[in-house]
């Protein structure tokens, strides 16, 4: 959709699944995205034992979103985040996919969050204290 801004005709971009595509295949592709960005932030940022590893979160968290950005831009537009494209969904007034964009990454950031807290932090055992009575 178009509008027109002081006689200069405008588009606002917005993301959709590509030309041949179907909703389900840029469902999958956002769950796919969502989850290697979850679980990087989860692996770097937020596991208690990561040690020196949470020093290089910054970086490893930047390299997965343009990662995931190249790779899904052709199918889906790689948002990864509800609110980047509900916003110009908005704006143009082309809602019609947006529930892709809802679905994907909710199911994406979920899956990503119970198998790494499910797996990794919740196999952690918690180390044994003694007392030392004196």
């Amino acid at each position: 959709m178009s509008f027109c801004f002081r006689g200069l005709l405008q588009s606002v971009p917005t993301h959709g699944v590509g030309a041949g595509l179907g909703a389900l295949e840029g469902i999958v592709m956002e769950i796919v995205v969502t989850f290697a960005l979850v679980y990087t932030v989860y692996a770097t940022a937020a596991d208690p034992k990561k040690g020196s590893l949470g020093t290089i979160a910054p970086i490893a968290i930047g390299f997965i979103v343009g990662a995931n950005i190249l790779a899904a831009g052709p199918f889906s537009g790689g948002s990864m985040n509800p609110a980047r494209s509900f916003g110009p969904s908005v704006v143009s007034g082309d809602l019609s996919q947006i529930w892709i964009y809802w679905v994907g990454p909710l199911v994406g950031g979920g899956l990503a969050g119970l198998i790494y807290g499910d797996v990794f932090i919740g196999s952690y055992q918690e180390v044994e204290t003694c007392e030392i009575r004196v």
